[in-house]
């Protein structure tokens, strides 16, 4: 008869059975402290992103304004479209999903079904949808009845409405909003604001759950800028550089920057070519797009970036150059403050000067011979300023050059400020000391030199140079200013009031004359530097940088403009013909524009335009005394008793003693003539032309000694007489 477990059989496996229950409890024990005490944090994360969807909500971003509160750049709402692919019911369905989007957003099918598939609760299809594409989607969603798997989340885009204006300043920003270039990085921070948050709770398919899971944090809006630049400003800045660059072939981008110069605060800054902000990685000089084209591979990616590069850079703040003789300005200036020179010395100009055993030539080979320190300035004397240089000494010229600004970044608040380059004074001798008396041989960019010109004129005061004015919140109140006050005095108001009384004496009599506006004090410099690290194997150097600083009036100064043009490819490269005429024309729309009253003289009061008068529907006597009286001339057509119509028509500016074409007859015929071409004419030679043949002329420029070098319509145009046609001139001034 077998026997029962015994007593100590039960024991054991009590023991054993004890020991298992306790090894298994304690294993789970310390899993379950492990996960709830250990990676507490770590588990709960999982969890919330497994139950919970959380959103981030683009925060807008704040808005760039000029000085007149013009929008210059701007975010606007758009849309994020989004779907569930852990909803789709079948593979169908995923198929009519990928099917509409794709034709609604203009993307591959392909990519959009790919996405689809995915095994997760939330997958973006399309960033930075427009309203109108977004009503499709919700259409495309009504008529299907897929609200489940697709949605729409708000988001926001940058854009710059007047396209490629000041783009060089403003930057852009990138595909996350986040400020890439200019004063979209300068200001990254300030504009970009708070995002804001949509969390709502998630079933097990990882689809939404009803509305009452939700939690919305909202977005805080960005702040704003408000700048010193003004778009009228801005947009003849680049008008004129624009056409300066085109005109003469620049082949290395040409700048222009207008300065208030009592305040340091930039008007206007442009570069040119540059781009559209809208469409930054767009290459926008033809060329270069038509050259990287051909290429292929890792060296056509190289081009594109290089390109992008070059066309995102700032000229006018990351680039330096030699200023040539515009530098003379400062030179001037810095003797006559400390009393080495006087706008009555004498200067003798054989056409060189021997500095160390080396012989620096003049312009003008021949010389100047004897001459003042204004006469110096208006003839662009070499032989003057290295002498003038010299009595200055190494020490007094470092110094004046450090107190103007021109020895460290001028701390403007734009990114990419590149430092200058110079002779420090334990390394200047007396060659340095003459070649940097007139502006070669050391470099710097050109927001430090208009800065330095500025001091030099306002009363000798430098001032920070800045670009936004005023910092406002979301609600438009002001929350910091930016004007700045004087770092320093520099030179005295006596010196600075000499220095403008000579710099307008260049623009009415000396090598500045292309920049002479009737009715208006412009005074100015011209430059023409060679580009010394560009000279070809036998040493010859043939790229120039022409450029012009003029300031207006010289009475009382308010602005001064810089333009340089790097690498004009035209035989004569020279600022006072290239450049100083653009300048003029600048000055010509900006002081009107700026309050500034013309006070004509004589001469200028002879050569003052007139509005036509309107004389439509008046007899023809009562028309010809109407004419007669706004000192203008007639030709009539036709035998009626009453003008039908007039060319020009009603209040057009024409020239004194311009021609008012009136017809007397409906069915008249037109009068028309082919425009001549008035290139290379002087101002009497194309007068007398456009007389003969009916046309009305309106020059433009210097018509001192001058040739015409542009019109305003082609030559063998077919117009109407009367017509009026704008003829450029300009002196041919050789001056480096």
């Amino acid at each position: 008869m077998a026997k029962g477990p015994t007593k100590q059989m039960w024991k054991r496996t009590l023991i054993v059975l004890l020991v298992v229950i306790i090894l298994g409890f304690g294993t789970c024990g310390v899993s379950l402290s492990n996960i709830m005490l250990v990676k507490a944090d770590k588990y709960r994360t999982l969890a919330e992103q497994q139950q919970l969807r959380d959103v981030v909500v683009d925060a807008k971003r704040g808005t760039i304004y000029d000085a007149s509160m013009n929008v210059l750049a701007a975010s606007s709402t758009v849309w994020q479209v989004y779907i569930t692919p852990s909803d789709f019911e079948d593979d169908a369905e995923r198929q009519a999903v990928a099917k509409g989007l794709a034709e609604i957003l203009q993307m591959d099918y392909e990519k959009v079904y790919k996405i689809t598939c995915k095994k997760t609760g939330y997958e973006t299809v399309g960033k930075t949808v427009t309203i109108d594409k977004a009503n499709q989607v919700r259409a495309f969603v009504s008529e299907n009845e897929f609200g489940s798997i697709i949605g729409l989340d708000e988001a926001t885009k940058r854009y710059y409405p007047n396209d490629n204006l000041a783009s060089t300043v403003l930057g852009f920003v990138g595909t996350d909003n986040q400020g890439l270039n200019g004063l979209e990085y300068q200001y990254d921070s300030t504009l970009t604001g708070t995002p804001g948050r949509v969390i709502s709770a998630k079933n097990a398919k990882g689809a939404d759950m009803p509305f009452s899971y939700e939690k919305v944090v909202d977005a805080k809006a960005g702040n704003s800028l408000v700048l010193t630049i003004d778009e009228y400003i801005q947009h003849v800045a680049e008008k004129y550089l624009d056409q300066a660059v085109i005109q003469n072939g620049v082949k290395n981008r040409g700048c222009c920057i207008v300065m208030d110069v009592n305040t340091g605060g930039v008007l206007a800054m442009a570069t040119k070519p540059d781009y559209n902000p809208n469409e930054p990685f767009t290459i926008y000089d033809a060329a270069t797009a038509e050259a990287i084209a051909k290429l292929t591979g890792d060296e056509r990616s190289s081009a594109i970036a290089k390109a992008q590069q070059e066309q995102w850079r700032n000229k006018c703040v990351s680039d330096v150059y030699e200023p040539g003789s515009v530098f003379k300005i400062i030179t001037g200036s810095a003797a006559l403050d400390e009393g080495k020179t006087s706008m009555n010395a004498s200067f003798s100009c054989p056409g060189y000067i021997v500095i160390a055993n080396r012989r620096i030539s003049c312009h003008k080979h021949e010389g100047h011979g004897t001459q003042n320190l204004t006469q110096a300035f208006m003839n662009s004397c070499n032989p003057a300023f290295i002498t003038i240089g010299q009595s200055l000494g190494v020490t007094s010229f470092t110094n004046y050059r450090k107190s103007f600004g021109l020895q460290t970044i001028s701390g403007i608040d734009l990114p990419g400020e590149s430092e200058p380059i110079y002779h420090v004074a334990s390394k200047m001798g007396p060659v340095e000391l003459a070649s940097e008396s007139f502006g070669q041989t050391f470099k710097i960019t050109p927001i430090q030199f208009i800065t330095a010109i500025s001091a030099a004129v306002n009363g000798g005061y430098l001032y920070k140079p800045h670009i936004v004015k005023q910092v406002l919140d979301e609600n438009g109140n002001i929350i910091k200013n930016m004007e700045g006050s004087p770092i320093r005095q520099v030179i005295s108001e006596e010196t600075s009031k000499k220095i403008c009384d000579a710099l307008e004496a260049v623009v009415s009599e000396g090598t500045g004359k292309n920049a002479y506006v009737p009715g208006y004090r412009v005074g100015g410099k011209t430059g023409t530097s060679q580009k010394i690290d560009t000279q070809n194997e036998e040493g010859e150097i043939n790229k120039y940088i022409a450029s012009f600083c003029g300031i207006a009036p010289t009475n009382e100064p308010k602005i001064a403009i810089l333009m340089l043009l790097d690498e004009p490819s035209v035989a004569n490269p020279y600022g006072g013909t290239l450049v100083a005429p653009m300048v003029g024309k600048m000055f010509e729309e900006i002081l009107p524009y700026m309050g500034v009253t013309p006070q004509y003289s004589e001469d200028d009061a002879e050569k003052i335009e007139r509005k036509t008068p309107d004389v439509m529907g008046k007899t023809v006597e009562k028309a010809k005394d109407a004419i007669r009286e706004a000192g203008l001339s007639f030709k009539v057509v036709g035998d009626g008793d009453s003008v039908v119509r007039q060319v020009p028509s009603a209040y057009q500016t024409i020239p004194k003693g311009g021609t008012v074409v009136i017809y007397t007859e409906n069915d008249s015929e037109k009068k028309t003539v082919k425009v001549p071409d008035f290139i290379g004419m002087t101002v009497s030679q194309a007068n007398s032309t456009a007389i003969n043949m009916g046309l009305n002329i309106k020059f433009s420029g210097s018509t001192t000694n001058a040739v015409a070098y542009n019109q305003s319509v082609e030559k063998d145009t077919e117009v109407e007489i009367g017509t009026v046609i704008t003829v450029e001139f300009r002196e041919n001034i050789v001056v480096e």
